[in-house]
C-alpha cells in the first residue's frame, strides 16, 4: 500500500482539514469508549510503547513491563538515542529480564521520515544503555515492521489502544500514513517528547522532536487525543545516588538491571562535567499514564517547526490564557487565533492566519510531583509492594 504524505502539503491545507479530522475521530473515539470493556472496567489498558533506548527508555520499560495496569501488545523500537541495530536487542533485553517473552518486539524504522538521523551517544553511551553491559538477547523480534504491527493492533482492538511513544514519532507516523482510518480508532497517545521551555539538543528543540519533526507534526495534526510529557516536566526528574541505591539493595533481576544501567548513566553524568544524575524523560510518560495526578496538565494547539534553520523540532504552545493581556477565557477562546510567520513580499498569502479559532489539540505537562513520580518508578522496579 502507498503511503501518504501529509507534511507535503501546505501548512493551511493541512490545518484545515486536521481541524475536521478532529472532531470526527473524537465523535468516533467517544462511541467506541462508551462500548469498550477495557475502559469501562478502568484497566488493564491496552498500550503499545514505542521507544529508543535509552538510558531512560530502559528503565521507562522495566517500570511499563513491572505495571499490572498495563496490558503491552506490542514493544516497537525505533532509531533515535542509538541506531536500530542498537535500540532493537536493548528492548528485547528489558522484555528478557522482566521475564515478559510472551510480548512482541517488532522493529521499526532505521531513520526519520525525511532528514539523516541524528543520535545521542553522547548521553546514553555507545550501547544506549549508559555501557551498562548485558548478554546478547536470546528472544527475536516478529516479523511484521513495527508500523504495520501498530496499525493492525489498534484495528484490532479500536477504540481501545493507547499509544505510548517515548523516542522519535516516525514509527506512530508511518502507521497514521499506512491507514488513513487509524487515528479516529487511537485511544490517546502520551508521549515523552517537546517542550515549551526550550530544548535539550538546540536551544529550541526537544531530541525526540528534532530528530523526526515532520513525524511530530503529523502526530500532533492527526486528532488523537495527545498528552505531550516533555522538557517543562522531566527536567525535574533527576536519578540520584539514593534511588540507585534502593535497586542495588532489591534482590531481583529487574531492580539489579536497572540498578545498573542507573549507575552506569550516574557515572557518565559525571565524566561529562553534569552535576547531577540523568533525567528520566521516558518513565515520567508511562508514570504519567499510570497515574496522571503526578503531573500538572494544560491544554494547548501545539504545533512543531520543521522548517527553521536553528528551531526545526520546536514545539510551540497556543493557549488563549498566555500573554499579557489577560481576558475571560471563553472569550479568548472566541476571538483567538493561530498565526504562523508573516507572509514575505514576493508570496501570494494573504494572511498568515493558520487556524482562525483556538482548538486545543494537546494537554501539556507544565510541572511534576517528582518525590511521588520516584515513589512510584524506585518502587516498582524494586518490587515493593
Amino acid at each position: 500500500m502507498e503511503s501518504k504524505q501529509p507534511f507535503r502539503m501546505t501548512r493551511r491545507a493541512f490545518v484545515t482539514s486536521s481541524a475536521a479530522t478532529f472532531a470526527a475521530s473524537t465523535f468516533t473515539r467517544e462511541a467506541l469508549a462508551s462500548s469498550s470493556s477495557s475502559s469501562a472496567a478502568g484497566g488493564p489498558f491496552r498500550v503499545i510503547i514505542d521507544t529508543d533506548p535509552g538510558v531512560d527508555d530502559a528503565l521507562a520499560l522495566l517500570l511499563a513491563l513491572r505495571s499490572p495496569e498495563l496490558k503491552i501488545e506490542a514493544i516497537t523500537p525505533v532509531a533515535g538515542n542509538v541506531p536500530l541495530e542498537l535500540t532493537l536487542p536493548n528492548a528485547l533485553r528489558m522484555v528478557e529480564i522482566a521475564g515478559r517473552t510472551d510480548i512482541p518486539v517488532a522493529a521499526g524504522a532505521k531513520g526519520p521520515l525525511i532528514r539523516r538521523l541524528v543520535t545521542a551517544a553522547y548521553a546514553h553511551g555507545e550501547n544506549g544503555l549508559g555501557g551498562a553491559v548485558f548478554p546478547e538477547p536470546k528472544i527475536k523480534p516478529v516479523a511484521q515492521p513495527a508500523a504495520e504491527l501498530i496499525r493492525q493492533i489498534v484495528r484490532k482492538y479500536p477504540g481501545e489502544v493507547t499509544l505510548l511513544p517515548v523516542g522519535p514519532l516516525t514509527n506512530i507516523a508511518t502507521a497514521l500514513n499506512l491507514d488513513s482510518e487509524l487515528a479516529s480508532i487511537v485511544r490517546g497517545i502520551v508521549m515523552m517528547g517537546g517542550s515549551l521551555s526550550g530544548g535539550n539538543i538546540t536551544p529550541a528543540a526537544e531530541f525526540n522532536v528534532y530528530v523526526d519533526p515532520e513525524a511530530a507534526r503529523i502526530v500532533f495534526q492527526s486528532g488523537i487525543p495527545i498528552t505531550m510529557v516533555g522538557l517543562d516536566a522531566t527536567r525535574k526528574t533527576s536519578l540520584t545516588e539514593a534511588h540507585v541505591g534502593v535497586l542495588e539493595a532489591a534482590q531481583n533481576p529487574v531492580s539489579q538491571a536497572a540498578a545498573k544501567i542507573g549507575r552506569n548513566s550516574i557515572n557518565h553524568n559525571r565524566e561529562r562535567g553534569f552535576l547531577v544524575g540523568p533525567n528520566m524523560h521516558d518513565s515520567l510518560a508511562v508514570a504519567g499514564f499510570l497515574d496522571p495526578s503526578l503531573l500538572t496538565l494544560k491544554e494547548y494547539y501545539v504545533d512543531v517547526e520543521t522548517t527553521g534553520e536553528l528551531t526545526a523540532g520546536e514545539t510551540l504552545g497556543y493557549s488563549p490564557t498566555a500573554g499579557d493581556l489577560k481576558r475571560k477565557p471563553e472569550a479568548e477562546k472566541q476571538q483567538m487565533s493561530i498565526r504562523g510567520s508573516a507572509p514575505t513580499l514576493a508570496s501570494t498569502r494573504t494572511s498568515p492566519v493558520v487556524r482562525d479559532k483556538f482548538v486545543p489539540n494537546a494537554k501539556v505537562a507544565l510541572d511534576v510531583d517528582s518525590a511521588r513520580f520516584f515513589d512510584l518508578l524506585i518502587g516498582r522496579l524494586s518490587g515493593k509492594p
